[in-house]
């Protein structure tokens, strides 16, 4: 049996389940750990016990399920269309704004006077959560969960459709216009516990300066939003116009 550290009392653990995701976890173990960040693990017969490896899978499973929901939720959209998307919904920064609005977040077991790898906290727990609920339910009834209780409540899926997201070819369309020189450079690969689960840290440079950095678990979108971040820089600061932003 694995030991793990108590989130919240039972009631309010149940009461979180119940009106957010429709049930009441049986295996309740696989959840706790789901909520328990690297900065509190616990040990086991020489083992870290955290949600790393529970992020891992749930990554994989979430992924799939927005894409199956994409597939027949447009079906005379592109590959190009559908990616973009579910490269939207299942980002980082969406998955954060996810887990903050569904009260995820004050379940959360870290290390509040620890440094470092927090900034993404709460979409790492969420696609634990997806991990563990799919361990203990299986594919059809995660499925279920992900599309009726997250996709179809707590996201607006068809505005952000029509939101601009292709910040790095705007950046670049840019960049060619007004004749500068942008530039994209991972400059640090983090590790993770699992050996194929990595976060990248992409710089964007504009004629050698340097502007902003993001961290994503994909070279792809961590320019993304690094590009995004720059892009909105860059406007604030007058450099580009505000008319630029429109799709």
């Amino acid at each position: 049996m694995l030991f793990f550290p108590r989130n919240k009392e039972s009631k309010e653990f149940n009461s979180f389940f119940k009106n957010i995701l429709g049930y009441i976890p049986r295996r309740t173990e696989l959840y706790h750990v789901a909520f328990t960040h690297r900065s509190s693990s616990s040990s086991h017969k020489g083992h870290r016990i955290n949600n790393e490896r529970l992020e891992y899978l749930g990554d994989a499973i979430l992924s799939a399920v927005v894409a199956d929901f994409l597939y027949k939720k447009y079906p005379f959209q592109g590959e190009g269309f559908l990616t973009e998307l579910r490269s939207k919904i299942v980002s980082r920064a969406s998955l954060n704004k996810l887990a903050v609005k569904i009260g995820l977040v004050e379940f959360i077991e870290y290390q509040r006077d620890s440094t470092g790898g927090f900034k993404s906290i709460g979409g790492d727990a969420f696609e634990a959560l997806v991990g563990a609920m799919y361990l203990e339910k299986g594919y059809k009834f995660t499925r279920r969960v992900i599309i009726d209780k997250i996709l179809c409540t707590y996201l607006d899926v068809d505005s952000m459709a029509t939101t601009d997201w292709n910040f790095k070819s705007k950046l670049i369309d840019w960049g060619q216009k007004n004749h500068k020189k942008v530039t994209f450079e991972v400059v640090r690969t983090i590790a993770q516990a699992h050996a194929s689960r990595r976060q990248y840290e992409s710089l964007v440079s504009i004629d050698g300066v340097p502007q902003k950095s993001a961290v994503e678990f994909s070279i792809k979108a961590a320019e993304q939003l690094a590009a995004e971040k720059t892009f909105k820089s860059l406007v604030e600061q007058g450099v580009i116009s505000p008319a630029t932003t429109s799709a």
